[in-house]
């Protein structure tokens, strides 16, 4: 089956391209395009000073899975959990509403959603889609075995559909912080998926709106990411996800610390952060 001819493409929430021919949420999306199966996922990340967290639920086919993990930056504990079938860990609803209520850890946050950027990038025979937004206010209520607090930070939200390609293998960074005068800013970029020239995912948000960001390369051991143009991030890892499952017709290597940033970003200077970095090679 050949790609849709006019990808890249990029834009707005809200503002599809006369070129958009294929169907993307919120528009359903065939079950399998070829032989590939229809891969889907929602991840939402939360950071603030005390804690971060991330949950997402995913599907590849008929197969489902979610996870949730919150770092608890003062008593230095991780707590996480990684369903890979069965009823779902975590609960999407809508207004940007997240909740998670597994093992003694309760999560029920409103992320304040915004205008995202919309990406569809070919992979392999076919495409895939992706809606990013980051640096959107984020509050709610956290519990951990033994606390409790509220969380008012900012979020991360990642939306993905598409028809990957059988081997897939990305470096992937998401985070929040502030710039030199103080103002929230956010970042999404990545290397080996939605990462041509033009038309990627790559994204930075300031106070001027959002905008897009040349190619990136990633240090091997997730330590920092170098910009086209001549910005960088470094990057301090404080707690580590990771999972290896190797099955007998998927295999997913997968690695993820929360941590700290600093450094700059093009267009905006001198920033400092937290977020995610990741590393993730998988066949499916």
């Amino acid at each position: 089956m050949r790609r849709p001819p006019s990808l890249p493409l990029r834009w707005e929430t809200g503002a599809p391209p006369a070129e958009l021919t294929v169907a993307v949420p919120p528009a359903r999306m065939a079950p399998l395009r070829g032989t590939r199966p229809l891969k889907r996922w929602r991840y939402v990340a939360a950071f603030s000073q005390e804690i971060m967290l991330c949950a997402a639920t995913a599907a590849i086919g008929p197969a489902r899975s979610s996870w949730w993990a919150v770092w608890d930056r003062r008593r230095g504990t991780l707590h996480e959990r990684t369903r890979l079938a069965g009823p779902a860990l975590v609960r999407f609803g809508d207004g940007g509403r997240l909740r998670v209520r597994d093992r003694g850890v309760a999560i029920d946050l409103v992320v304040d959603e915004g205008r995202g950027v919309e990406s569809l990038n070919a992979h392999g025979e076919g495409y895939v889609w992706t809606r990013k937004q980051a640096g959107r206010p984020v509050r709610g209520r956290v519990v951990v075995p033994g606390r409790e607090l509220a969380l008012d930070g900012l979020a991360v939200v990642d939306d993905t559909a598409g028809y990957h390609a059988r081997e897939t293998e990305w470096w992937w960074s998401a985070g929040v912080g502030h710039a030199g005068d103080g103002a929230p800013v956010g970042w999404n970029v990545v290397a080996g998926i939605s990462d041509g020239p033009r038309a990627s995912e790559r994204s930075v948000w300031a106070a001027a709106g959002s905008h897009e960001v040349g190619p990136v390369v990633f240090a091997p051991d997730l330590s920092a990411v170098d910009f086209d143009e001549g910005d960088r991030l470094e990057f301090t890892g404080e707690a580590v996800r990771e999972r290896h499952d190797h099955l007998i017709v998927v295999r997913s290597d997968y690695c993820q610390p929360f941590g700290a940033f600093t450094g700059s970003l093009p267009g905006v200077g001198r920033v400092s952060g937290l977020g995610v970095m990741e590393h993730h090679a998988a066949r499916w």
